[in-house]
C-alpha cells in the first residue's frame, strides 16, 4: 500500500493528529499516511502519556487504542472529555459491540477496527474534523440568532445550547456524553422528521454502517435523562419499522 500524495489531495498542514498507541508498528503506518496527507503528528504510548500530551492543546484530533499499559482507551477517554470536546476514533482490535457502545457511550466519535485500512483510518480523520469544524463555525457563520439572542433548540422544558453544547431540563443541566448530545441536537433540529438508525449513527461515527446496537443504548441512556416517565416518552418516540422521532 502506497501512502497518499499531500500536495496531490491539496490537504493543508494545519491539523495535528495525536496517535496513542504502544504498538510502534501501528503507531509507524499511521504516522507514515497521516504525514503523507498533510497532517502534524504526534504520538504516546500509553493513555497517561496521552493526556499529557493532549493537555498542551497542540492536538486537533485523537487516535487512541483501548488495549494499553498503565492507562487503558477507555479510561483516557472519559479522562479526556473532562476537558476537551475535539474528535476523539478509537482503532482497536477488540470488536464486540458492548466495547464499541462503551467507548461511543464515553464520548468517542467513530471506531475503526483492526486490521485496518489506512485510508479508512483517514476518512474517518477528515469527516470527524470536517464535523467539529463545522459545529464549531455555525454560531459564527453570520445566520445565526442577532447579538445579545440566545442560540437555542427548545422543546417543552427542554432547552439545547447550541453555543455550549449544554441541555438543561427546567433550568437544570443534564449530564449528556458527546455522543447523546450529537444525537439530541440533529433530532431536535428536524422535530417530527424520522431518522434512521443509520442516520443516527452516522452523526456521531460518521459512518452510516452499523452501530445499531449502539444506537439503542444512547436512545434509552438519552430517554432516561431528558424524559419524565422513559418507559412512555413524550420527546423521543420509537417508529417501528423505521427508527425514531423528536415530538416537541
Amino acid at each position: 500500500m502506497q501512502a497518499p500524495d499531500a500536495a496531490a489531495g491539496g490537504q493543508k498542514p494545519q491539523d495535528t493528529i495525536l496517535v496513542v498507541e504502544d504498538d510502534p508498528d501501528i503507531v509507524e503506518i499511521l504516522r507514515l499516511y497521516l504525514e503523507s496527507s498533510g497532517y502534524r503528528f504526534l504520538s504516546a504510548g500509553d493513555g497517561k502519556r496521552g493526556l499529557d500530551v493532549l493537555h498542551g492543546g497542540d492536538a486537533s484530533l485523537v487516535l487512541v487504542d483501548l488495549m494499553m499499559p498503565s492507562m487503558n482507551g477507555f479510561d483516557f477517554i472519559k479522562e479526556a472529555r473532562a476537558f476537551t470536546d475535539i474528535p476523539i476514533i478509537i482503532v482497536s482490535a477488540r470488536n464486540q459491540p458492548s466495547d464499541k457502545v462503551l467507548g461511543l457511550d464515553l464520548g468517542a466519535d467513530g471506531y475503526v477496527t483492526k486490521p485496518f485500512d489506512p485510508t479508512e483510518v483517514l476518512a474517518y480523520v477528515r469527516s470527524a474534523l470536517r464535523r467539529y469544524n463545522q459545529s464549531k463555525a455555525a454560531p459564527h457563520d453570520g445566520e445565526g440568532p442577532a447579538t445579545g439572542e440566545k442560540n437555542v433548540l427548545s422543546a417543552g422544558d427542554l432547552e439545547l445550547d447550541l453555543d455550549t453544547l449544554v441541555l438543561r431540563k427546567r433550568g437544570n443541566v443534564m449530564p449528556l456524553t458527546a455522543s447523546e448530545l450529537k444525537i439530541l441536537h440533529k433530532m431536535m433540529s428536524a422535530p417530527g422528521h424520522v431518522f434512521t438508525k443509520a442516520q443516527l449513527y452516522e452523526a456521531i461515527s460518521g459512518s452510516s454502517y452499523g452501530g445499531a446496537e449502539s444506537i439503542m443504548m444512547h436512545v434509552s441512556n438519552i430517554r432516561s435523562k431528558i424524559e419524565d416517565d422513559p418507559g412512555r416518552p413524550a420527546h423521543i418516540k420509537t417508529v417501528r419499522g423505521l427508527g425514531y422521532r423528536f415530538d416537541e
